[in-house]
């Protein structure tokens, strides 16, 4: 008995003090949090190296599911809320790269100042003289409503309101989709964040709260911008500004 109890201290004293359940928490990794803030994922120290438990779930504002339940609800008719069917339709939510605004070279007879929109390539070029100009991508009439023709800026409007015509109201009811008879300026707004009113057309160069619709035929003959682009541009052009559509 005495030769056991030897035994049993002897193995307590080399095995050391007790491992208790919180020493394996004494010292926990750091957590990194994604520099996208956006990111639903936290990046964790594993080891030497970072690395990311990804979600594949998106994140979306309530600003966003509301845009997409009145893009679902009402025709693409509605001057912003427009959508084509077939291949051509917009259904990325994301603006082709292709369409940022970027200078490039171009040559024209036209004076620097001019704008002139290319409905075909779904550019607008606003010259710059010297062979260069500044190209915008842009959403353009859809089959139907196509247009061309020269005008002038005769108004510029910051956060439009916008009042559909009682031809498209009719048009858009036949198909049992209500657009209202005016809705006040607003990120909401169909016509975005600034409006270039073209001569005296209904048309009009404007932003719009879909910007995945740029580069397609789209809309009921407006010429649509992203609305950080249709502020840029409103900034550089003055009333009487030459618009050329072709």
């Amino acid at each position: 008995m005495l030769k056991k109890s030897l035994l049993l201290a002897a193995s307590l004293v080399l095995a050391g003090p007790p491992a208790w359940a919180d020493d394996r928490y004494a010292t926990r990794p750091p957590v990194i949090v994604s520099p996208d803030l956006t990111a639903p994922w936290v990046m964790q120290l594993t080891g030497q190296g970072v690395s990311p438990a990804v979600s594949s779930r998106r994140i979306v504002t309530r600003q966003q599911a509301q845009q997409r339940r009145v893009l679902r609800q009402r025709n693409p008719d509605g001057v912003q809320l427009a959508a084509v069917t077939g291949a051509a339709r917009p259904v990325q939510t994301q603006m082709d790269p292709m369409f940022l605004p970027q200078i490039v070279d171009y040559e024209t007879a036209h004076k620097a100042g001019t704008i002139v929109i290319d409905t075909n390539n779904r550019f607008l070029y606003l010259v710059l003289g010297d062979g260069k100009a500044r190209r915008y991508g842009v959403g353009v009439g859809k089959p139907g409503f196509e247009w061309a023709g020269t005008h002038k800026v005769t108004s510029k409007r910051e956060w439009p309101s916008w009042t559909p015509p009682k031809e498209m109201i009719a048009r858009e009811a036949a198909k049992g989709h209500y657009l209202p008879a005016f809705m006040e300026g607003g990120p909401e707004n169909p016509l975005g964040s600034r409006a270039m009113y073209l001569g005296s057309t209904l048309y009009r160069i404007h932003g719009t709260n879909a910007p995945w619709t740029i580069g397609y035929a789209v809309s009921s003959g407006c010429i649509r911008m992203r609305n950080e682009d249709v502020i840029d541009l409103y900034e550089r052009v003055e009333v009487g500004t030459k618009v050329i559509v072709i």
